[in-house]
């Protein structure tokens, strides 16, 4: 009882303090061909899944954009994408209009990025008979690390690893068994489907702690400055009324991490 009146308290406070429908300015940038056009990215099932009963999508990325073209009054669109590195390549083509990746000042020259909604890990995964145990170890001559094409933590580590070697691979999905495959000393990847990869196959294993968080936010092509501003405002408001949170939960990702409000 008391924890189903919290709720309806916290879900009045949430209705009174709502975002105000959006500007003509920022519903004309948003949704230019009259319905919200968002580019989902199945290749980080943290944020994005296909039912597998009937391969319709779900996860916090979707439940934000089905909320914003509600909010926006216009239909959605979803445009399927493999990989992140995929999605922030077509962000000039404009056939998306919103977009959930990692911030990252690379893909930052096209996409006007809101703060984080998400924080998640990316470590790396090796065989049990491997001498690299901590993170330090793997920029080492002779080390080859497989990478998602593009992808966040491929972007970091092209920054800052300056020895080993990095082996982009078409898809996150795809470079752990590429990794396996070829037998490259180790896979790179968001901690979250690497532990699971590791708890189904036993001759391999994920090192402990982290090379990077990686921020995961909403954005939209550069060059729509209304549209931009008001995405900002949503995902704060987003996270503060638990709606991140409780999607996380809905879609089984109770290991992410809701990111805090921006200052």
């Amino acid at each position: 009882m008391r924890s189903a009146l919290i709720a309806a308290i916290t879900w009045a406070l949430c209705a009174c303090t709502a975002m105000p429908p959006a500007p003509a300015d920022a519903l004309r940038e948003l949704a230019p061909t009259d319905k919200l056009r968002a580019a989902i990215n199945f290749g980080n099932p943290v944020l994005a899944q296909r039912d597998p009963a009937k391969g319709e999508p779900r996860g916090v990325s979707v439940a934000l954009a089905r909320e914003l073209a509600r909010r926006l009054g216009v239909p959605i669109e979803f445009v399927p994408y493999d990989a992140a590195g995929q999605v922030s390549a077509a962000a000039r083509s404009g056939v998306w209009d919103v977009a959930f990746l990692a911030i990252d000042p690379a893909r930052a020259v096209d996409i006007a990025f809101t703060p984080p909604y998400v924080l998640i890990e990316g470590t790396y995964l090796v065989r049990n008979d491997s001498p690299l145990r901590v993170i330090d170890e793997f920029d080492r001559e002779g080390v080859r690390i497989a990478v998602g094409d593009g992808s966040a933590y491929h972007l970091y580590l092209k920054r800052t690893l300056k020895k080993a070697t990095l082996v982009a691979v078409r898809t996150s999905s795809d470079n752990v068994n590429y990794f396996l495959k070829e037998r490259l000393e180790a896979a790179a990847g968001v901690k979250q489907p690497l532990v699971r990869f590791a708890a189904e196959n036993p001759g391999v294993r994920v090192i402990e702690g982290r090379f990077m968080v990686i921020e995961q936010a909403m954005g939209t092509p550069q060059g729509r400055p209304e549209g931009a501003r008001y995405l900002r405002e949503y995902i704060e408001e987003m996270k503060a009324s638990g709606f991140v949170a409780r999607e996380l939960e809905r879609s089984g990702q109770t290991d992410a991490m809701v990111a805090p409000a921006a200052r």
